[in-house]
């Protein structure tokens, strides 16, 4: 090889890489079966990937929601589950997929129930979009929040 040659090389391949579409930031991680530990790690994990986000409030909001999803996926699956978080242009997108065909169902909080059933309740009052997608096997829970709302 010639002297200079690796050099010119890197620099075409430098060259190369800059025309790509960059991806968007993203998280993903998989959740053990019934690992409530998980749910603080997820937490932590998102913030650092929205750390550059630019919208707090919406941030602590995402935290939020992703902990009520996390949480759902390993108490009412018997299986492990895996967290996506992508953050592009029009905001950011999370969902936790299981490995069970059971969707969730929305109910209204009952206020002698302690802290159960206000999860998915949540996640419809502060997402700006929410749904169910049925995989192959199981499914993902999803919620998505705008960047440009307030």
């Amino acid at each position: 090889m010639a002297i200079g040659a690796s050099s010119a090389k890197a620099a075409e391949d430098k060259a190369d890489s800059a025309t790509e579409p960059a991806q968007p930031p993203q998280l993903r991680r998989r959740l053990g079966r019934a690992d409530l530990r998980a749910v603080p790690e997820a937490r932590r994990a998102l913030r650092e990937l929205l750390r550059h986000w630019g919208r707090p409030g919406r941030s602590e909001i995402a935290e939020l929601l992703t902990s009520e999803l996390v949480t759902n996926a390993l108490i009412h699956t018997d299986h492990d589950a895996v967290l996506t978080a992508i953050v592009g242009p029009g905001g950011l997108r999370v969902e936790v997929r299981d490995f069970v065909a059971r969707r969730p169902r929305l109910r209204v909080p009952d206020a002698d129930d302690g802290t159960h059933g206000r999860g998915l309740f949540l996640v419809q009052s502060l997402a700006d979009a929410w749904g169910v997608s049925a995989h192959g096997v199981g499914k993902s829970v999803w919620f998505e929040l705008d960047s440009d709302a307030a």
